[in-house]
Parts: structure tokens; C-alpha cells; sequence
């Protein structure tokens, strides 16, 4: 176990968490049992110090898990929707008490900035307190029936389990978002973490079983099982699972979208992003440097909406170039858990492995390095994982900017008309964000109407990242189609159902057809 250092963090802190040295992967939410699969070691990029040890899940185990689920549906759902709601306020209320603790857990296991980590325990906060709200408020519709005294309605019933497959780079946030649905709308969880970073998800259920046990709750509406591919593999092929909600790669996003079609159930998919912003011969530079900077270095460039490429009008692309170089300079790059820094490490060496081959890449297609990057070493940087932001410069978008790299490498293209720089903003196989900096209302209405970005994120004078729980959050081509968070995602997570009531003594059938014997 870490001792307490200028990076590591105490016992005492994991204890609060209750996370041990070694720890069981396999949760039916109240309970942890003892599972039997490999143990995985999860090791900080901050330093790489071993934070603590996991048992992953056998078939067995996550069979046993799956009983605890289908049994503790049943009486979930039963529970009015406002009663659930109430459930996941306490959960809301826990994680208040504990964001400082989760939030530096998070930053320590992951990677990212402190503030970042708890920014991450706040949007789980947010998505709680939604979540309330909206557990009195899942609507259906009345509709006007074409037979008299005939009354046609909707109304919306719970899947059952849904299963919630996450990524390193947000590893508690995600969830909470599916699982906070889900829970109001009378769904159970099943979470497969990254494996990657579990001890985060540990502490996560650990805070929920406070809150289950505290009201006398069955186990099984959160449960946890932590393992590789192979685990993920039992969700996607499960009829006993309706929906599997996966966050990941676009080639994992292909594998669960086919598997889960071929049983026909139900996937939602949040997979990758290659994300621009437009500036505009009109835009506001300092907003446009604050959120391009933010966007291209924040998590060490490891968000899905993470500003990938920065399409410059050539009237000021020599000046933002010189401002984007000039600001990179004081980008401050270490611990970060030390909130004077910027950016901390990549979550691990494959990540540094990646980001290297993409630099060697660009340099082969013709791009030109317009701030060199690299991986640090000395005092500070054991870990191997702490590498510089750069900025290539491309005359066009070859292969690899159009390939996501999960890494701080930003691609620096020019145009000169707006549906140019749209063109080549829409011309990558991903769309999740996408961003314009103007000051111009005809550029800023043309952007978001039916001939501008074809991503499912679309912002004026903000960066690409730093999505509110509010709005629906997800991406169309290769990044899935899916939809979480905000709005009427929580459609999602439900079926519908269509009823008519017939309250007359006749039998009067639609379209006027008559059937008499």
C-alpha cells in the first residue's frame, strides 16, 4: 500500500474508501464476495506505485451475480419511481461527503488533474440530483383514439438488468450516469470497470452500499464485476442482460454492437471522437486559445471529446499559431495532485507507446512539428507516462489525423471558407463534438443547421470538451449513436409500452374495418 508522500496517498485515505491490499472484484452491491478469477494489479501513472491488488470474476462468479440481479429486479421495480429517486438523492448526498477523498483517488489512479478528478465526482453529483428530479417525471404520452370511447396511451416499464461496460479515462462519472438512470427508471446494475482502473469503481460501491444497507435494500441492484475482454463477453452475450451500455474504443464498440444485435437485444454505444474547432477570420482569440488549450491538453488528452484538430481561417492562422505556441510554453506538465500543473501522465506505457507512433507517423505524411513532443524523464517523471503536448501542423488530414489518438497531439489544418473548414471538419470516420469560434451569427447558425456538423455535439464559442449532465451526451458515426446523461436519454434504459382502453359495450375495430358473425 502507498505510504504518504508529496504523490501517493495514505493508507488512512484508502481505508476511508474501503479499499484493502487486496481486494475482491465481485459485488452484489452490499456484499463483496470472494472471486476467483486472476488478480490484476492497478498501478498509478502519477508515480508508478502500486495502489492496490483485485480478484477478477469467473463465470462462476458472474453468474452468481447475475442471480443477485434478476432477483433484486423484481423488487426494485416495484418500488415507486419517486422512492428510487430517493435512493439515489442519499447516493448523491454520500458522494458530497466523499468528493475529496474519491475525486484525489481518481486523479492518483487515473492520472488526471486534481481538479479534473474532482470535477469527475462532481458531474456524478449532478447526474444524481437529475436523476431525482426525473424519477417523477417519466412521462408517457395520451393520444387520441380514432374509435369513440376508446383511450390510447404510453407508458414506459423498466428493461431489467443493464449492464454498463466503462473506460479508464472516466472511471467512476460514466457509470454513475447510466447507473443514476437506471436506477429511477427500475433497472439493476451489473458494472464491468476498466481494468485499467478499479480501485476507483471499488470505492464507488462501497459508497452505495452505505446507502443500501442503511435502507434495508436487497443486494443486487449495483453490482460489480471486474475482469478483461472476457468478462465483458459474458454481458454482451447474455440474454439475461436487454441493454449493455459500453464506453470504449470504436473497434470494442463494433464487437458489443454486433454480438448484442445477434441476440437481438438493445446496445448503447459512446465510442470515440476526433473532435474540431472552426475559428472563424472573426472570432474571439482569447476564448478560442482558453478552450482549444483546455480541450487538446486536459486529461492528458485522454477524453472522447478531447480537441483533436483546430481548423484556422487563414486570415489569422498565422496569429493563433504564434498565441498557441506562445501558450504551450507555459503548459506545466507533473503530479497531478499538485493543482499548480496542467497535466499529468497517460494511464499507462501502451498509451506513451501510441502517442509516440502517431508523432513518427505525422512526420512521415508530411506534417511538421510546430512544438515537438516527447516523453519526460527525471525527478518527478518516474513512471515513464508523463509525455509533452504537441502541435503538428498538417497541410491536409491524412490517415492518422483522421485516426484517434488517445494523447495530447493536436492537428493544426487552415481554410478559407466556412464550408470548407465544415467539409473537413465532418470528413473523419468519428462525430462526437465539434465546436466554432465566431462572432458572426450567420457562421454560428450555418454550423449548427442541417448543412453544418454532423456530430452530436455541437457548441458556439466553447471548446470541444466539458459537457454538462443536462444536455444528451453522444456522437453518431463510429461513435456509436448513443445517447447519456441529460435530456431524454433516459428512454434508453426503458421499453415502451402502447395501451388502449375500451370503457364502451361495443367492439368497434381501427381503420373502420367491420368483422360481424
Amino acid at each position: 500500500m502507498p505510504s504518504l508522500t508529496s504523490t501517493a496517498i495514505s493508507t488512512d485515505f484508502l481505508t476511508k474508501l474501503g479499499i484493502k491490499e487486496l481486494n475482491s472484484g465481485v459485488s452484489t452491491g452490499q456484499e463483496w464476495i470472494e472471486a476467483g478469477g486472476e488478480v490484476i494489479a492497478s498501478y498509478s501513472p502519477v508515480d508508478g506505485q502500486l495502489i492496490a491488488k483485485v480478484s477478477t470474476a469467473t463465470r462462476e462468479d458472474y453468474d452468481h451475480v447475475m442471480e443477485k440481479a434478476q432477483a433484486a429486479f423484481k423488487t426494485w421495480r416495484m418500488m415507486p419511481a419517486p422512492k428510487r429517486g430517493e435512493i439515489v438523492r442519499q447516493y448523491g448526498d454520500k458522494l458530497r461527503e466523499y468528493k475529496d477523498e474519491l475525486g484525489r483517488l481518481v486523479s492518483y489512479e487515473m492520472g488526471k488533474s486534481l481538479q479534473e478528478g474532482w470535477g469527475e465526482v462532481q458531474e456524478m453529483i449532478d447526474i444524481c440530483d437529475f436523476a431525482v428530479g426525473l424519477s417523477r417525471q417519466l412521462y408517457g404520452l395520451t393520444i387520441h383514439s380514432e374509435r369513440p370511447k376508446h383511450r390510447m396511451y404510453e407508458q414506459w416499464h423498466p428493461l431489467g438488468v443493464v449492464a454498463i461496460i466503462s473506460a479508464f479515462n472516466f472511471p467512476v462519472a460514466v457509470w454513475a450516469w447510466n447507473s443514476a438512470l437506471a436506477w429511477v427508471c427500475g433497472d439493476v446494475c451489473v458494472w464491468k470497470p476498466s481494468e485499467k482502473a478499479p480501485i476507483s469503481a471499488i470505492a464507488c460501491m462501497n459508497i452505495m452500499a452505505e446507502v443500501l444497507k442503511e435502507n434495508d435494500l436487497p443486494e443486487g441492484i449495483n453490482c460489480l464485476v471486474v475482469g478483461d475482454y472476457k468478462v465483458g463477453e459474458m454481458m454482451t452475450t447474455d440474454s439475461r442482460v436487454p441493454l449493455v451500455s459500453a464506453t470504449g474504443s470504436i473497434r470494442m464498440g463494433k464487437i458489443v454492437a454486433q454480438t448484442v444485435a445477434a441476440r437481438l437485444g438493445r446496445s448503447l454505444l459512446e465510442l470515440g471522437g476526433n473532435n474540431a474547432i472552426i475559428v472563424t477570420e472573426d472570432a474571439d482569440l482569447n476564448l478560442t486559445l482558453i478552450g482549444t488549450v483546455f480541450g487538446a491538453v486536459g486529461t492528458c488528452g485522454q477524453r472522447c471529446t478531447s480537441t483533436r484538430r483546430l481548423i484556422v481561417h487563414d486570415s489569422l492562422y498565422d496569429t493563433v499559431k504564434e498565441k498557441l505556441t506562445s501558450a504551450y510554453k507555459q503548459i506545466r506538465i507533473g503530479n497531478p495532485l499538485d493543482e499548480n500543473n496542467h497535466v499529468g501522465p497517460l494511464i499507462d506505457h501502451d498509451a506513451v507507446n501510441s502517442y509516440l507512433h502517431s508523432i513518427e507517423e505525422i512526420k512521415k505524411a508530411g506534417g511538421t512539428m510546430l512544438v515537438e513532443g516527447g516523453v519526460l524523464e527525471g525527478e518527478g517523471y518516474e513512471s515513464g507516462c508523463y509525455v509533452k503536448p504537441c502541435i503538428a501542423e498538417v497541410a491536409e488530414q491524412y490517415d492518422i489525423v483522421k485516426h484517434e489518438t488517445f494523447a495530447p497531439i493536436l492537428y493544426l489544418l487552415k481554410y478559407s471558407t466556412l464550408e470548407e473548414a465544415v467539409a473537413m471538419q465532418n470528413d473523419v470516420p468519428q462525430g462526437l463534438s465539434s465546436a466554432i469560434m465566431t462572432t458572426n451569427l450567420r457562421s454560428a447558425e450555418r454550423f449548427l443547421s442541417h448543412e453544418g456538423s454532423d456530430c452530436g455535439i455541437a457548441n458556439v464559442n466553447i471548446g470541444t470538451s466539458g459537457a454538462e449532465i443536462g444536455g444528451a451526451f453522444g456522437g453518431e458515426k463510429e461513435t456509436g449513436g448513443g445517447r447519456e446523461s441529460g435530456s431524454d436519454s433516459w428512454k434508453a434504459y426503458m421499453r415502451r409500452q402502447t395501451n388502449t382502453i375500451n370503457y364502451s359495450t361495443e367492439l368497434p375495430l381501427a381503420q373502420g374495418i367491420s368483422f360481424d358473425f
